[in-house]
């Protein structure tokens, strides 16, 4: 009867048991009671900072919808723990499944398994319209992750092994050189701005013929650092990103596109919010 409620549960052995002598051995009362304590010991603990954790994600069959997830604890302790990894990707298994899944009775039940704060940080879903395919990479440590989608124009490059390798390639790239952008046009203004701002500052007292191709120099470099299609090649220096899609697009005989990615890290969102 005490693993029946564990397994129902995910309780406590010593938890089952003191509910199950409060509810005279009835499991469904024993039921009603963890889960009260489960709700009450959550509340109590949600005052506390939960800045470490993990990422998580997944992918569903057919590649066409995945799901990016931030799970934060309060210790590093926690997030490397097995059961709790577990738990993160139940989670981004559920909220790829159904995009409007309600996971705070999850939630609860992990504050009351772990007996540290759980928060579900973000999370991210991309579904395909069209031809393409989603990816997911998870870096060691689990501390970044990255979700990308990229499209093809022809149904049978998706199950080519190129164009799977290739996307497989943007993951690593994503995650290794931390791109903001998919290309120059995805910017977000306000950064260019500051970039802008910076460079002018930094060249003040130049003629303003000199400023304004020293700021486009600058600012050519920026977006070299930031825009994914802009970036060398982590697996080939020699070439940027846009070209090395290129080339497998020739390959294939197709025009391939990254749509969109994200990319997250542990606690930056925490950071930022701050």
């Amino acid at each position: 009867m005490v693993s029946k409620l564990r397994e129902i549960t995910n309780a406590g052995l010593m938890d089952c048991k003191k509910a199950l002598t409060e509810s005279q051995g009835s499991i469904d009362a024993a039921v009603d009671i963890l889960r009260k304590r489960g709700v009450a010991t959550a509340a109590k603990k949600a005052g506390r900072e939960a800045k470490e954790g993990v990422i998580s994600q997944s992918i569903l069959p057919g590649a066409r919808v995945g799901v990016l997830a931030e799970i934060n604890c309060e210790t590093d302790f926690v997030a490397k723990n097995e059961s709790f990894r577990a738990f993160c990707d139940d989670i981004a298994r559920k909220l790829a499944t159904d995009p409007n899944a309600d996971v705070e009775a999850d939630r609860v039940a992990a504050v009351s398994k772990i007996g540290e704060n759980v928060k579900i940080g973000r999370h991210h879903r991309l579904e395909v319209t069209g031809n393409g395919l989603v990816a997911a990479y998870i870096h060691t440590g689990a501390k970044v992750g990255v979700l990308v989608e990229v499209g093809a124009g022809k149904e049978a490059t998706c199950a080519s092994e190129e164009f799977k390798q290739l996307i497989r390639d943007i993951t690593l790239q994503i995650a290794a050189a931390s791109p903001v952008a998919v290309s120059r046009d995805n910017v977000d203004p306000a950064l260019i701005a500051k970039e802008t701002e910076i460079a002018t500052e930094q060249v003040k007292g130049k003629p303003p013929q000199a400023i304004a191709k020293i700021v486009e120099g600058k600012l050519d470099k920026y977006f070299q650092t930031v825009c994914l299609l802009d970036q060398g090649f982590v697996k080939n220096g020699e070439v940027t990103i846009r070209e090395h899609i290129a080339a497998i697009g020739k390959q294939l005989g197709d025009d391939l596109v990254v749509r969109r990615f994200v990319r997250f890290q542990v606690g930056e969102a925490i950071a930022t919010a701050v």
